[in-house]
């Protein structure tokens, strides 16, 4: 079922169908031994409820599962559900205020027990537990009630009409965990529940045998998994450690690992070891954008705690869209794919460039490089280099930008280059570069943060799970703000803020039909760019690499990179 169906409400239901073995390889349960993965960031715990970062997600869904998934394509398939509901087939209501899902019969948890609807119940209570500090709350925003109509059937009510009803318990974000396991986890003692978040009953393919924390995990194939011949591995090896280069190494030319994840490095290096013969690099688009924020606000030091806030008041220069506008077009984004991304970027102008349909074309100008354009477009406004050092002034101030990032060397290549095409335009970059735990961190005592931003430009890479932009797009609205009251947390980095855009942000969430919520999405994108605090640069897509022995291997970027892990399977040699 794709994404149109499900906002149009399909008139024929989907019935759950397993996910097909390529080529035909059925078999025994466990049939090819061991399968070695490598993700050198390691999983710290395998609750998805408790770390939003991607590692821990990925590896727990080998173990926990939800109501539906979506596949390499971006489709929405039922998972533990026996078909997705809509408004055709009357799972969901014409009002579009409730949602009901039924799960398929036989399923049981890898302890023997059933899977209920209780189960569903208990994890949005998990979730939203005062105190419980849940990383994947915003999956359960809208929603007044989870109730079990029977053992089989879950009804889940939003206190507003919800246009896309796909988010509490769909994707690997949001997961249902079993309600016997976490029973005494609710608010603040989930962290304290060790047992059960490093190793989670689970309906997936495979169960914990041991793990711990930042290094290794072990799992065993699911013996009371639903589909017969599923997994194909008896065991697998799950490792953390180590760095994005050697871990594609250990794939692509010694032959260690069958399958590593997130190799962020020359493109030009990963070819080389590619070359071995040994395996292969895959590459999934979705939404990952890397973008520069250009701060709406001033983070001059001398502001005390008052920098990068409201309270501070606005960039000297950074607010005047035409100084933003000259910055963009001087980048020249395809040269930065080649030296930086190879296959795995897309030079682009929207931080939202998927899926298609979301996808605007009214700021393609940025695809082409125009130094000397840029230049008549500052002189014009008349925004010159008065005194001859070779920065340009606004109202005197000269055009002097600190610029962070985190420390990668993809980055500081592309930082480099970007210095050097905004200092022939007459604006200074002063470089800094940020370790990626410190920048991500999220820590409030830190100045160091991507969310405190006390900086004039920053660059990184955000996007959103799933294939609907709705509350991606809310990130923008003025409330998401980080400031010192919401301890620096929040998603609006740049600090943009237009009621126009809050107002497109209300309109959308009370939109149904993929057209109109599509044209909605392409305005509130179109307002970003234009206001050039966002210059995106790159559509990045996930690159991993797996052995050429590895087959059933779909990558996705919508979903876990492992949501068809139960299809993998070794080749004959």
């Amino acid at each position: 079922m794709n994404l149109k169906t499900a906002l149009l409400g399909a008139t024929a239901a989907i019935a759950f169908a397993p996910m097909a073995i390529a080529d035909g390889h059925q078999g025994e349960r466990g049939r090819d031994g061991q399968l070695n993965i490598i993700y050198w960031q390691a999983p710290s715990t395998l609750n998805p409820y408790l770390s939003g970062g991607t590692k821990e997600v990925e590896s727990a869904s080998l173990v926990l599962e939800s109501l539906g998934r979506f596949s390499n394509t971006g489709e929405l398939l039922p998972w533990l559900a026996a078909e997705i509901p809509t408004v055709g087939n009357g799972g969901v209501a014409k009002d579009l205020t409730s949602i009901t899902w039924t799960l398929q019969e036989g399923v049981l948890w890898s302890d023997g027990t059933p899977l209920t609807a209780n189960d569903a119940v208990f994890t949005w209570q998990y979730c939203t537990a005062e105190g419980g500090g849940c990383a994947q709350a915003s999956y359960f925003d809208g929603v007044e009630s989870v109730k079990a109509i029977d053992d089989l059937t879950i009804k889940i009510t939003f206190d507003a009409p919800k246009p896309f009803p796909y988010t509490a318990l769909v994707g690997s974000e949001s997961p249902i965990i079993q309600a016997a396991q976490f029973a005494d986890c609710l608010g603040a003692a989930a962290p304290t529940c060790v047992d059960a978040n490093f190793g989670p009953i689970g309906t997936g393919p495979f169960v914990v045998d041991d793990f711990k924390a930042n290094d290794v995990i072990q799992f065993s194939a699911n013996e009371s998994f639903r589909i017969e011949g599923q997994p194909a591995f008896s065991n697998v090896l799950f490792k953390g450690g180590g760095d994005a280069a050697s871990a594609a190494r250990a794939v692509l030319e010694t032959g260690e690992f069958d399958y590593a994840w997130n190799l962020q490095i020359d493109p030009t290096v990963l070819s080389d070891m590619e070359s071995a013969g040994l395996g292969t690099v895959v590459t999934a688009f979705g939404t990952s954008v890397e973008r520069l924020h250009l701060n709406q606000t001033n983070p001059n030091p001398a502001l005390g705690d008052l920098r990068a806030t409201a309270e501070g008041g606005q960039h000297p220069f950074l607010t005047n869209r035409t100084i933003g506008q000259a910055m963009s077009m001087v980048i020249d984004r395809s040269l930065l794919v080649e030296i930086g991304y190879g296959a795995g970027g897309q030079p682009t102008c929207n931080v939202l460039p998927a899926p298609a349909v979301y996808a605007s074309t009214a700021n393609d100008a940025c695809l082409t490089s125009d130094m000397e354009g840029a230049k008549a477009l500052l002189d014009e406004a008349g925004i010159i280099d008065s005194d001859g050092d070779g920065i340009r002034e606004y109202e005197g101030i000269p055009l002097v930008v600190s610029y962070q990032t985190s420390t990668n060397a993809v980055r500081q290549d592309a930082q480099a280059l970007i210095k050097q095409w905004w200092g022939e335009l007459g604006i200074q970059a002063d470089l800094r570069n940020i370790d990626a735990s410190v920048f991500f961190g999220g820590d409030p005592a830190s100045p160091d943060t991507f969310q405190k931003f006390f900086a004039d430009v920053e660059m990184y890479t955000n996007n959103f799970a799933g294939v609907d932009p709705e509350a991606y797009m809310a990130n923008w609205t003025c409330k998401e703000w980080p400031s010192p009251e919401s301890q620096w947390q929040g998603s609006n980095m740049q600090r943009f803020c237009d009621p126009a855009y809050d107002a497109l942000s209300l309109e959308l969430a009370a939109t149904a039909g993929i057209e109109a919520r599509s044209e909605l999405v392409k305005q509130m994108n179109d307002m970003l760019m234009q206001s050039f605090s966002i210059i995106p640069l790159v559509h990045r897509g996930g690159v991993s690499a797996h052995a050429n022995t590895l087959g059933g291997v779909l990558i996705t970027d919508w979903d876990s990179e492992m949501w068809n892990v139960a299809s993998w399977y070794r080749k004959a040699e």
